[in-house]
C-alpha cells in the first residue's frame, strides 16, 4: 500500500504571510488607486496579506512597533522612502531576534532606496514577484543620535542645501517626479554656506560647505545618483561634501548628479566611514530618507549587514 498517496504536499500547505504597511497618500495620493490591484496581485500568488493603512505622519512606526511579528514571515513597506523609514524604525523597536525580513513596494514619489534593488519604477508585478520568491539579504542600518532624536535610516542623511531643497520638494509633490529637480533649482538661487565641521572615523575636516549627504546607499530623491561609490552591505558609510562655490559653477555642477559625475568636481569631496561626528553648525535639520528629524550636532554609525531584506 503506498501511504504516500495520502500526505498532504507540504509546499502547497506553506503560506507566506505579509504584515503590509500601506500610505495611502503615497505619491501625492495616487497611491490608493492602486491598493485593490495590489491586492489581487497578492491573493493571485496565493499570499495572505494583512494590509495596516497609515493615518498621519509617524503611524507607519507605531503600527509596527505595536505589531505582534511573529505572525508573519516578513513586513512590507508600501509607500516612498518616507514609508520605509517609519516602518524601519518601527521595526527595530522590536529586538533583534523578533525582527522579520522587510521588503518593499515602491509607489512613492521618491523611491531611492528601491532604485538601489533594481526595482522599477511603477512595475508592481515585479516589486510583488520578489516578494513571492522570498529571497533575502542583509544590508546595513544608519543609526543617527542627533542633539534632539536618534532614529535609523536605510538610504541617506541630508544636511544643508539638500535639506533645504527636499522641503521645497514637499511643497511640490504634486508635480511628481520632477519636484525634486524643481526644488534643487530653486535653491540654488538662494545659495548659501556654512562651516562645517565633521569628524570621520576620528579624523577632522573642516569646510565652507553648501552640503553633505551620509549615504548607505546610490541615489536620493528620484534619479540624483548622489554616492555612485555606494554599497549598501560594505559596512560604511558614503559622505558626500559640497564646498562653497559661485551659483553659475553649482548650475554646471547639477546635471552631473544624475550620472555621479559631480564627484569629478574639485569642490566634492567624498569619503567612506563607519562613524561620523556632526560637530557643527549647531542646531541645522538633518533630513534622512526623505523625510526631516533630529538637529545637528549628530553621531552616525553604521550597522553593518543588521537588517535582512526581501531582495
Amino acid at each position: 500500500m503506498d501511504c504516500s498517496a495520502h500526505l498532504p504536499n507540504t509546499r502547497e500547505l506553506i503560506r507566506l504571510k505579509l504584515l503590509i504597511i500601506f500610505n495611502p497618500k503615497a505619491a501625492h495620493g495616487r497611491s490608493i488607486k492602486r491598493l485593490e490591484d495590489i491586492k489581487a496581485r497578492f491573493e493571485h500568488l496565493g499570499i495572505e496579506t494583512s494590509f495596516k493603512p497609515t493615518m498621519h505622519a509617524g503611524h507607519g512606526t507605531e503600527l509596527v512597533a505595536n505589531a505582534t511579528l511573529s505572525k508573519f514571515d516578513g513586513l512590507v513597506a508600501a509607500g516612498g522612502d518616507g514609508t520605509v523609514f517609519e516602518v524601519l524604525n518601527g521595526l527595530y523597536q522590536h529586538p533583534k531576534t523578533a525582527r522579520i525580513p522587510l521588503g518593499l513596494l515602491p509607489i512613492g514619489t521618491g523611491n531611492a532606496f528601491a532604485r538601489e534593488l533594481h526595482f522599477q519604477q511603477d512595475h508592481l508585478t515585479d516589486a510583488i514577484e520578489k516578494l513571492h520568491r522570498g529571497n533575502t539579504r542583509k544590508v546595513d542600518v544608519g543609526l543617527v543620535k542627533s542633539a534632539d532624536q536618534s532614529y535609523y535610516f536605510m538610504n541617506i542623511v541630508s544636511m544643508g542645501f539638500a535639506v533645504d531643497a527636499g522641503l521645497v520638494a514637499l511643497k511640490m509633490k504634486a508635480l511628481g517626479q520632477s519636484a525634486y529637480t524643481l526644488a534643487t533649482l530653486w535653491q540654488v538661487m538662494k545659495l548659501k554656506s556654512y562651516p562645517l565641521l565633521l569628524e570621520i572615523d576620528g579624523k577632522t575636516i573642516k569646510s565652507d560647505n553648501i552640503f553633505v549627504t551620509f549615504s548607505n546607499s546610490q541615489y536620493t530623491g528620484t534619479h540624483f545618483l548622489i554616492a555612485p561609490g555606494a554599497e549598501i552591505d560594505d559596512g560604511k558609510l558614503d559622505i558626500t561634501v559640497l564646498e562653497k562655490l559661485p551659483r553659475s559653477r553649482l548650475l554646471k555642477l547639477f546635471p552631473s548628479i544624475y550620472s555621479g559625475r559631480h564627484v569629478d568636481y574639485k569642490e566634492v569631496s567624498t569619503f567612506k566611514a563607519s562613524h561620523i561626528k556632526i560637530k557643527s553648525p549647531q542646531g541645522y535639520l538633518l533630513g534622512p530618507d526623505g523625510e526631516f528629524c533630529g538637529h545637528s550636532p549628530a553621531e552616525i554609525t553604521c550597522l553593518p549587514r543588521d537588517l535582512t531584506i526581501f531582495s
